[in-house]
């Protein structure tokens, strides 16, 4: 049960107005995962007026909403592709951008681990392959060397390739403050707003969605796991199939982020990148992903084999792991489809670009693609003037090793003391545009229930603070280490 009947925007100024309006907008995107956050944000920074719709009731509902939280360089990405391009871009802008916009940034490198003599003979060529991706501080290390890095390692280890770019980060406030940079700079966002239909009459779009109509002369599909069947709903084709990917995780409790330095990769295989093992930002160390494909595109559900089996596979690469709980569960999906690379095209006789089958590396390629797809919407579209001095929103901070709202005076009561959530942080997302209407969206804002105790002990005070706001029983739930 919704307990708003009307979607809203945001007109820059802090004002909330009815959808739809009778504004003609440069650009619509459609969908508020990391990737349409990223484009709005790039869009309204070159001067274009940009509306953002989305069919859920918070943003980063679908495919955004679980991941690893990596940002890779591109080292094992598939050579001479759209994708390794998007990602190396995307790592250099968010390691330009990331202070200006209060985003967290653990420098804690990766290790590509060999457990077989096989697995050791496959690490010059991704060695060669990083290289040839333009990430050169790639080099192969002893059995030995990575038995110091990671003393708690398993002795298993036969050797590793050391790839020091790779980073972790927030892998919600990251897209947030994507989007609110876009809103605060004009843009505006219409939520629980579904696209139904359209109409392109040679010069815009007149898009008709579940909450009235919304005109656009140009559209950027960012739909994620839904982008083929809105290809097919308003162009009349698509180009790609997404076959939806399940990634199962599960999160141990703090005590286990101590027991390991860097992110531990697997050698991958054509189908995967394999099972990671990996501290988190906000102190956990995390497990996953399994890939498992399947016919449903909302399906996002644990099963107890799979997990028991991340378990089993973490405690045989970190031992130590065996004595320590498992704090939550979660599982995401992934747009994967029958080709290798980006489906990113430009549809120039319609006015039309598709981001499409923006796999497993949307997080790292998100600010790339929005730069590509810049360059696409320049080549026909008319010239806007670029902001000259944009609003540079912050990011909320909820990594471990920052200073937290917590630690700042006027917080107000602890609310969730697993992972120190105030008062003060609750009631900040639960205003503005980008408001939590769902428990999950709540939790990807502060990490409100995502302790050890998964809400056992906060969750009445939460019934009273949200009451009115939405229902905190109904949606999914939100996960990430």
């Amino acid at each position: 049960m919704l307990l708003f009947d009307h979607a809203i925007n945001f007109d820059g100024g802090g004002c909330l107005a009815n959808i739809l309006t009778n504004e003609v907008f440069d650009l619509v995107v459609i969908g508020a995962g990391v990737v349409g956050c990223a484009v709005a944000r790039r869009l309204t920074l070159a001067g274009a007026r940009v509306a953002v719709i989305e069919k859920a009731t918070d943003i980063l509902d679908g495919a955004s909403k679980a991941n690893s939280a990596i940002l890779h360089t591109g080292f094992d990405a598939p050579e001479n592709s759209l994708e390794v391009t998007c990602i190396r871009e995307g790592y250099r802008e968010y390691k330009a951008l990331y202070r200006q916009l209060g985003l967290t940034l653990d420098f804690s490198g990766a290790h590509v681990v060999a457990w077989t003599q096989d697995e050791v003979e496959k690490l010059e060529n991704i060695a060669e392959k990083a290289r040839n991706n333009d990430v050169e501080d790639v080099n192969i290390i002893s059995a030995k060397t990575i038995a110091k890095r990671e003393v708690e390692l398993s002795d298993s280890a036969l050797g590793a390739l050391s790839v020091p770019g790779e980073c972790l980060i927030d892998p919600w406030s990251a897209p947030y403050v994507y989007l609110r940079q876009s809103l605060e700079n004009g843009g505006k966002i219409f939520l629980y707003c579904e696209v139904t239909s359209g109409n392109f009459d040679g010069e815009s779009w007149k898009l008709d969605t579940t909450r009235g109509s919304i005109a656009s002369r140009y559209v950027v599909n960012c739909a994620g796991l839904y982008g083929d069947r809105v290809d097919q709903r308003l162009l009349g084709s698509t180009t790609f199939n997404i076959a939806p990917r399940k990634g199962q995780f599960v999160v141990f409790d703090k005590a286990a982020g101590r027991l390991a330095n860097s992110i531990i990769l697997p050698v991958p295989t054509s189908r995967t990148k394999g099972v990671v093992v990996c501290r988190t930002v906000f102190g956990n160390l995390l497990v996953g992903p399994t890939a498992e494909d399947q016919q449903s595109r909302s399906d996002a559900s644990t099963d107890e084999a799979s997990l028991r089996a991340l378990i089993a596979s973490g405690v045989e690469k970190i031992p130590a792991l065996k004595n320590i709980p498992v704090t939550a569960v979660y599982a995401g999906l992934r747009p994967a489809c029958e080709h290798q690379d980006y489906q990113i095209e430009k549809h120039a006789d319609r006015n039309w670009i598709t981001v499409g089958a923006i796999r497993s590396t949307g997080l790292s390629g998100a600010l790339g693609i929005a730069t590509h797809v810049l360059a696409l919407y320049e080549q026909s579209a008319p010239g806007h003037t670029t902001l000259d001095e944009p609003v540079h929103p912050q990011a909320a901070v909820l990594a471990q090793n920052e200073v937290r709202d917590w630690q700042r005076e006027h917080h107000g009561d602890i609310v969730c003391h697993c992972e120190l959530v105030s008062e003060r942080e609750i009631n900040r997302a639960l205003e503005g545009p980008l408001a939590a209407r769902s428990l999950a969206g709540l939790k990807r804002q502060t990490r409100v229930t995502m302790g050890r105790c998964q809400g056992f002990y906060c969750r009445a005070r939460l019934e009273t603070m949200c009451s009115g706001k939405f229902d905190l029983f109904n949606g999914k739930e939100a996960g990430c280490g």
